[in-house]
């Protein structure tokens, strides 16, 4: 029995009554903790009376004294984030110098550089900075040409961070890095009109290309033909010089000249349409034939083909 209500009593003051007791603790300043990048202010009778900074476990009762337990009280206990923050501002309207209204977006990364700054000096820190920004943006970039704000984003993101790095100072913030990350058109019938621009330019430069293709493909079919026409006019002239050297070598040998006209004459007879050939029969003379005479009775007619 006396284990088990031991057990009971370590059990209470283990699960129940240690937590309450760490609470008072924290609650009267015996310890506090203070982790990465966090900042802890202690602020008692309207006076700060201690700052810390550095993570770690802490007695505030080492530098304030019995004050310390006095804080939940008549002070105050404030914790900064000191990590760093991010902030995006959209469509900050804007003009260009050509009177087109266009929207920029900017991108911030900040950081608590200063935690009395950021707690005293300025109510809302974070919106007065914001605010900083929009302003900056739309003072810095009014009336640049349509093309710097299209194209050149380094320079404009310089000069806005530029223009606000002084006052966030002031307010315990200090800026990183600021960049322009979007520029576009507000107005919708511009954004139209430019969108009907692109596609009637995209027209005309497809129909320009079409146009060099169909052009190139001519010069390379005349010059083909041109080419062509040449090389045919050489072998018309070729084949006469051939044909004579040929019949030139012919003539030499007489015999071979005779055969070969008399082919090529019988060749040009029996390719022509109207030609007539009678056929005698055996023992009619030739010339009773070709005269025309009157036909022996002994003799059959001759038969005429064609």
């Amino acid at each position: 029995m006396d284990f088990l209500r031991g057990l009971l009593y370590a059990f209470g003051l283990s699960f129940v009554l240690m937590p309450v007791l760490l609470r008072l603790a924290r609650v009267f300043a015996l310890y506090v903790v203070v982790r990465e990048r966090q900042c802890v202010v202690f602020e008692l009778f309207g006076k700060v009376r201690m700052v810390i900074s550095e993570p770690g476990l802490h007695t505030p009762w080492k530098s304030m004294g019995p004050f310390a337990m006095l804080v939940p009280f008549f002070g105050k206990k404030f914790t900064v984030d000191l990590r760093i923050d991010q902030t995006y501002l959209r469509s900050q309207p804007v003009n260009s110098e050509e009177g087109a209204p266009m929207g920029i977006g900017v991108w911030c990364e900040m950081v608590v550089s200063e935690p009395l700054d950021y707690l005293y000096k300025n109510n809302d820190p974070l919106g007065s900075l914001r605010a900083n920004i929009s302003n900056a943006t739309v003072r810095c970039l009014s009336n640049m040409k349509l093309s710097d704000m299209l194209e050149n984003r380094h320079g404009m993101s310089g000069l806005v961070r530029q223009e606000v790095t002084t006052k966030s100072r002031e307010w315990g913030y200090q800026v990183g890095s600021i960049y322009i990350r979007k520029v576009h058109f507000r107005d919708r019938g511009m954004i139209s009109q430019i969108e009907q621009k692109v596609v009637n330019r995209l027209r005309q430069v497809t129909a320009a290309i079409q146009q060099d293709g169909s052009n190139r493909v001519n010069v390379i079919r005349s010059t083909a033909e041109r080419q062509a026409a040449v090389e045919f006019a050489k072998a018309a002239a070729t084949r006469p010089r051939i044909v004579g050297k040929a019949l030139g070598q012919i003539a030499e040998m007489p015999f071979i000249a005779r055969a070969l006209f008399e082919v090529l004459e019988t060749q040009a007879l029996l390719s022509s349409k109207n030609l007539e050939v009678d056929v005698l029969p055996p023992g009619m003379p030739l010339v009773y034939a070709m005269g025309g005479g009157a036909p022996s009775p002994l003799v059959p007619p001759p038969v005429r083909t064609k």
